[in-house]
């Protein structure tokens, strides 16, 4: 890493939100970690490499000690200027029927990873006295996510968490945020089995590079939340604050409940 350069982490940095995040940072001059579990990390990295930065690779399961260490261990004698801890999986259906295993590794990335890896970033971050820590959590935050209880109930606990630590460093030079998108063009309905047997999963969806630019924007102010995406998303969020518990777990079952899609995307 280069010491004219700050550095940014950006985990499940191989697509998506992630990737696109990784793009914003590095168009505006940071180096980069970037960190995900699959094969597709590095020529992720390559892309990132053409704006002119250093980019470092670090492939890991966060979801694993082992693939937290690897991260944390990369990382080591690193200022970390910028740290978005952005992994995260879902899984749709209903928690009777789903595997107590996929149900486990929800806990285990958007949760466990969550405070395992903040913890030691926050640490250096306030004993510099500056630093920005930032969080990947979804407008699902506010709402009972019936037919994906267990992803919902995970980004509850990460919007909690982030406002939390955002009030306890507010004088510390650091900054803390998270931001909100809703549903957005990733492979993230494909691999929570939602693409085409689910309202959510065959609506149309906001583009991964709007909600990282507006987080990108987010994050660099230092703001400590904010919705990230369409009028439509932003509207949700709305919605979110002011509706009762019962009437959101009801519109969320209309959108999540397996046999409410039509089979192919809009």
């Amino acid at each position: 890493m280069t010491e004219t350069r700050p550095l940014a982490l950006i985990t499940g940095a191989s697509s998506g939100i992630g990737l696109e995040l990784a793009r914003q940072f590095a168009s505006h001059g940071y180096d980069l970690v970037v960190n995900a579990e699959d094969e597709e990390l590095e020529a992720a990295a390559e892309r990132l490499r053409e704006a002119g930065g250093e980019v470092r690779a670090v492939r890991a399961d966060l979801r694993t000690g082992e693939g937290r260490f690897l991260l944390l261990d990369a990382l080591d004698g690193l200022t970390v200027d910028v740290a978005v801890l952005n992994a995260g999986v879902g899984q749709g259906g209903a928690f009777v029927d789903t595997d107590l295993a996929d149900d486990q590794a929800v806990i285990d990335l958007n949760v466990t990873a969550t405070v395992r890896l903040a913890k030691p970033l926050l640490r250096a971050m306030a004993a510099r006295g500056e630093g920005r820590l930032a969080f990947t959590s979804s407008v699902a935050s506010q709402m009972p996510g019936s037919f994906q209880p267990v992803y919902n109930a995970s980004k509850s606990f990460v919007q909690s968490f982030a406002q939390a630590l955002a009030e306890e460093v507010k004088d510390t030079g650091v900054t803390v945020t998270a931001f909100m998108p809703g549903p957005t063009e990733t492979e993230f309905f494909d691999r929570a089995d939602m693409t085409d047997d689910t309202r959510m999963g065959s609506m149309k969806k906001d583009p991964p590079e709007q909600v990282a630019e507006q987080a990108f924007e987010a994050i660099v102010k230092g703001e400590k939340k904010a919705v990230t995406g369409s009028l439509m998303t932003k509207a949700q969020g709305l919605a979110g604050k002011v509706l009762p518990d019962g009437v959101k777990a009801a519109a969320h079952r209309r959108l999540a409940e397996p046999g409410t899609g039509d089979g192919s995307r809009d």
